[in-house]
């Protein structure tokens, strides 16, 4: 598999958002400033996020786009896009729910303009794992299955703080 990477691009408030590669938990610091820095934005209006380049994903790397789409229903009423080509990232969005908090489109319809690489962040293991626990409790919060899913893993992330 190829490393991760996230890449971006924005215009007049509408930001494109490829991940390429394996997404992993290395890029957790990474993408939580970017969704940061992004709904900071005074011109943000709405976010695609482009998975057709995706070989893999982590379960804190879908906690999140969850909080992603929960920040964006919060603050904007808008309900975010993600576009997945790949039928086992897409049977992996279906499994955690994300078509109760996403708009779920299975084919490209056009190439993204030209996109930048979000640099990366380093993370410090305390970061990570709190990343980690939060990113997991987002996902546990879209339903039963998920919450049964994470319940051990959290309790434990929990007990080691």
């Amino acid at each position: 598999m190829t490393a991760g990477k996230i890449q971006f691009a924005e215009n007049e408030g509408t930001y494109v958002l490829k991940f390429v590669g394996d997404v992993r938990l290395t890029l957790c610091s990474t993408l939580d400033t970017f969704l940061d820095k992004m709904f900071a934005q005074p011109d943000f209006k709405s976010v695609i996020v482009d998975l057709t380049e995706t070989e893999g994903i982590d379960s804190t790397s879908l906690g999140l786009l969850a909080k992603l789409s929960i920040q964006a229903k919060k603050k904007l009423g808008l309900v975010p896009t993600v576009v997945s080509t790949n039928e086992d990232i897409t049977r992996i969005l279906l499994s955690m729910g994300f078509d109760q908090v996403f708009i779920l489109v299975r084919e490209q319809a056009h190439p993204s303009q030209s996109l930048q690489e979000v640099p990366v962040e380093e993370c410090s293991e305390e970061s990570a794992k709190q990343k980690v626990l939060d990113a997991h409790k987002v996902l546990m919060s879209l339903n039963e299955k998920n919450r049964q899913a994470f319940k051990d893993l959290v309790k434990s992330l929990e007990c080691d703080g």
